[in-house]
């Protein structure tokens, strides 16, 4: 199969913040891999306002990389960065995935079966389920997610395993239309802390009120150690979102 002539199949859309240390080889590890694949594509990196050398490596990487663009957002969260990576990206399909490429890139082939050959919508990754592989991962960190998860399908996403992962992959229209009325986590004040947010689960919400087909897809999963994120307060924080969410959708917020 030749490649579409200047016709982008996918834009990867990966927030950032102080991920210095770790970036080269993420981005590396995508591009290695995405050059095997018969399709034009795009990495934006989006930095969330990072203190350290994230910018200046990205940018290092970019002289040699063309296909690699970089958006610097202030320090707002994950939500804003992503939503700002969405609106940028050009490609067919969006992906969305962590810095640390903690499931590696060549899940987005499988997961792009399900859009390309099934006519899925959303197609997200999952920790959880036959098939699924994750490994290193502390039990107390496991112990909370899956417990966060239990209140997220009673609440609102019945059925959805781990709608927090952190790589999923949107039909490009959809995407957009989803990201735009993005309600949770967005801000336009500067943050003092890393946060991540339970905008995944407004995202998922609302994509099954308009109607739109998500499928769930196991991954290979590893625990990459982090100390920027705190389990405990995150935890409590998204599960007020994941309420006012509820509370929203009780008032047809999202209607």
């Amino acid at each position: 199969m030749e490649k579409e002539k200047n016709k982008i199949k996918y834009s990867i859309v990966i927030p950032a913040y102080n991920e210095s240390d770790k970036i080269t080889s993420s981005l590396t590890h995508v591009t290695n891999f995405m050059k095997t694949l018969p399709y034009y594509y795009e990495i934006i990196v989006v930095d969330d306002g990072s203190s350290d050398e994230t910018v200046n490596v990205v940018k290092d990487y970019i002289k040699e990389n063309r296909q690699v663009v970089l958006v610097k957002n202030k320090h707002m969260g994950k939500a804003p960065t992503v939503a700002k990576g969405v609106k940028k990206a050009k490609g067919e399909l969006i992906y969305i995935a962590d810095a640390d490429f903690s499931s590696p890139i060549n899940e987005i082939k499988k997961m792009g079966v399900w859009i390309d050959d099934h006519d899925y919508d959303i197609v997200i990754g999952s920790r959880e389920g036959t098939g699924a592989v994750r490994s290193n991962e502390p039990f107390h960190r496991h112990l909370m997610g899956r417990v966060f998860n239990i209140i997220v399908q009673i609440l609102l996403l019945p059925g959805i395993k781990d709608s927090q992962c952190g790589f999923k992959l949107f039909k490009s229209n959809v995407a957009k239309e989803l990201f735009s009325d993005l309600q949770t986590g967005m801000t336009d004040k500067e943050l003092k802390h890393a946060y991540t947010g339970a905008w995944d689960v407004e995202i998922l919400y609302v994509a099954k009120l308009r109607g739109y087909k998500i499928k769930e897809v196991s991954v290979t999963w590893a625990h990459v150690k982090s100390n920027r994120v705190s389990p405990l307060r995150d935890s409590l924080k998204m599960l007020a979102e994941v309420l006012k969410i509820k509370i929203n959708s009780l008032k047809n917020k999202y209607n």
